[in-house]
């Protein structure tokens, strides 16, 4: 393991105010990132319980348990307005199905404050992207956005294995300051422009993961989910073109590398929920046996119809969407994929 950065390095660092909205294991694993560079990190969490166990022990009671936290190093609250009236930099990491709920709370003056999208999902409430829903919403404009994508588990970060970071913003300001925060000695922070392209990447590549985990659930081995890949990579680069054209390489580890590691990784809650629904779970039983949110689910039913009404060519996801939404049959619709793959 590479030997961490000496404190007189992270002197400069310090000078920024960030915090983090969320108490999942994502929400923990950027919290552990942020205090290798950060003398204190606001966090926002979800409950007074969550709260005084952080604060009494050291470490989240529900997620991540193993990562402890010096006293000195976070700042916990319940209060959103409290966290963004002290930090520039807020980090938003709470499932899609939950962001409303907490940013709406909002009353506090927020002009000029730099928002992360760590969220890997649609927001129901508009059935869009983070990043329009803080425009449309609430008027943060993209150059006062961000985007966190991978590939990164949280898992991996608790253990500090070395995993990658692309920073998707439109201000070289904001990505250099970024990168300044999150950068450590197991966390290598690459910069982007396309913002939409990777929000919506690692949205997709949770679906292609529930693909991914039924094939696997089904008794289809590694030959066959090469395959998937492989087409899914495609796929998604043909309903990014149609979502939004920039210039992007989908073969970079923002869009190719998260979708591996969330289609193959034992971590990958997208893939385990897929897996049980190929082992024989009904869709509802396979969601209720999980204690973690599996976002592609949810961002299935917006991707399948943002896909028809621009006629795209997406049997991957009209796959996926049929068995989670149309009580298809896995068995006999990857039946029928197979010979639509090459």
């Amino acid at each position: 393991m590479a030997k961490k950065k000496s404190s007189s390095s992270k002197s400069v660092k310090n000078e920024t105010s960030v915090g983090v909205v969320g108490s999942g294991s994502f929400a923990t694993a950027i919290v552990k990132m942020l205090v290798e560079n950060c003398r204190t990190v606001h966090w926002c969490v979800r409950n007074e319980f969550v709260k005084g166990a952080i604060e009494l022990r050291g470490h989240n009671p529900t997620y991540l348990t193993s990562v402890s936290f010096t006293p000195r190093s976070i700042k916990v609250t319940t209060d959103i307005n409290e966290l963004v009236s002290e930090c520039e930099v807020i980090v938003l990491a709470t499932p899609s199905i939950y962001l409303s709920d907490a940013v709406e709370k909002m009353t506090c003056n927020y002009e000029n404050k730099i928002f992360i999208s760590a969220i890997k999902g649609i927001v129901p409430k508009v059935n869009d992207v983070v990043a329009h829903y803080l425009r449309d919403e609430f008027k943060i404009g993209f150059r006062n956005q961000a985007v966190i994508a991978g590939p990164c588990h949280a898992e991996e970060v608790a253990m500090e294995r070395l995993s990658y970071l692309t920073i998707a913003t439109v201000e070289d300001e904001v990505s250099e300051k970024l990168n300044a925060l999150f950068s450590s000695s197991f966390i290598n922070v690459h910069s982007s422009k396309d913002i939409l392209g990777n929000e919506y990447s690692a949205i997709l590549k949770n679906i292609y993961a529930i693909g991914a985990g039924i094939a696997s659930g089904l008794g289809y081995g590694d030959n066959f989910t090469a395959v998937f890949v492989s087409n899914a990579i495609r796929e998604m680069e043909v309903f990014l073109e149609a979502i939004y054209e920039a210039p992007r390489d989908v073969n970079e580890s923002a869009y190719l590398g998260d979708l591996l590691v969330t289609a193959y990784s034992l971590f990958s809650r997208n893939r385990n929920l897929g897996n049980l629904i190929g082992k024989g779970y009904t869709v509802k039983s396979a969601i209720q046996s999980m204690n973690m949110i599996a976002e592609g689910y949810y961002a299935a039913d917006s991707i399948y119809k943002t896909s028809k009404e621009k006629k795209l060519n997406t049997p991957i996801i009209d796959t996926i969407y049929g068995i989670l939404y149309e009580e298809k049959n896995a068995e006999k619709q990857f039946k029928k994929l197979t010979a639509k793959l090459n």
